[in-house]
């Protein structure tokens, strides 16, 4: 009896580090990130003058603006698109979390160049006709013994955050940052319509231009992750 006990107390930590694998794994393989990458490796990559009517296609090219670009909040890079997080450590115990105080996204119309052909994309919000994932590429914090920078602390008082809580300590916050910068190379899946252009665009000959739209089955899939392989190539 005794060492039949004696084994099942190794029993319960085995299945709660089996769980908690189990759960990390799925989490991974089901995250927006790994689905993008399994969706986006099964379209063929096309050129914008290869592409059909009604046709769900894979385009790699030069993100540029339509209109005036985003400003992103913190690196004050223009930009068609940024996402961006604040968060908060707050301590509960012997343990701490992560709160997110600011989650904020915007996104606007723009062009995709590639060999001086040209293809529109038109991101809508509200409701939202895209799925994304975006590189983080800025990162900045603050905590007890780290006063946040001069460029921090202003984008903190943008958003109406106090950088010190009651006894004038500092708060930890951290900062994060993902953009698509005018000129930066990019992927964008959708379905590929050819519309006729109402005004001309600089350097573009054509009367008619390639969009990528969203549809009812289909978002559309907008990412600047790099070397995302595709089974097939045309």
């Amino acid at each position: 009896m005794f060492l039949l006990s004696n084994d099942n107390s190794y029993l319960v930590p085995i299945i709660f580090i089996s769980i908690a694998a189990i759960i990390g794994v799925l989490s991974y393989f089901f995250s927006t990130k790994q689905k993008i990458i399994r969706t986006l490796s099964k379209l063929p990559i096309k050129q914008i003058g290869s592409l059909r009517n009604n046709e769900l296609t894979r385009f790699y090219g030069k993100a540029l603006h339509v209109k005036e670009p985003l400003i992103a909040p913190f690196s004050k890079r223009k930009c068609v698109f940024y996402v961006m997080k604040i968060e908060q450590k707050k301590s509960n115990g012997k343990s701490s979390s992560w709160r997110t105080i600011v989650n904020e996204e915007k996104i606007q119309e723009f062009f995709l160049e590639k060999n001086g052909d040209f293809a529109i994309v038109r991101p809508s919000q509200n409701p939202k006709n895209y799925v994304s994932h975006l590189v983080i590429d800025k990162k900045v914090n603050s905590g007890s013994f780290n006063d946040p920078s001069p460029k921090f602390k202003e984008l903190l008082n943008h958003y109406n955050i106090e950088s010190e809580g009651f006894f004038g300590f500092n708060k930890s916050l951290r900062y994060s940052e993902g953009i698509i910068e005018i000129g930066e190379q990019i992927t964008v899946a959708g379905v590929a319509k050819w519309k006729r252009l109402k005004e001309p665009i600089e350097g573009y000959s054509y009367s008619k231009i390639a969009e990528l739209e969203s549809s009812d089955k289909q978002k559309l899939i907008i990412t600047d992750l790099p070397n995302i392989k595709s089974k097939k190539r045309f």
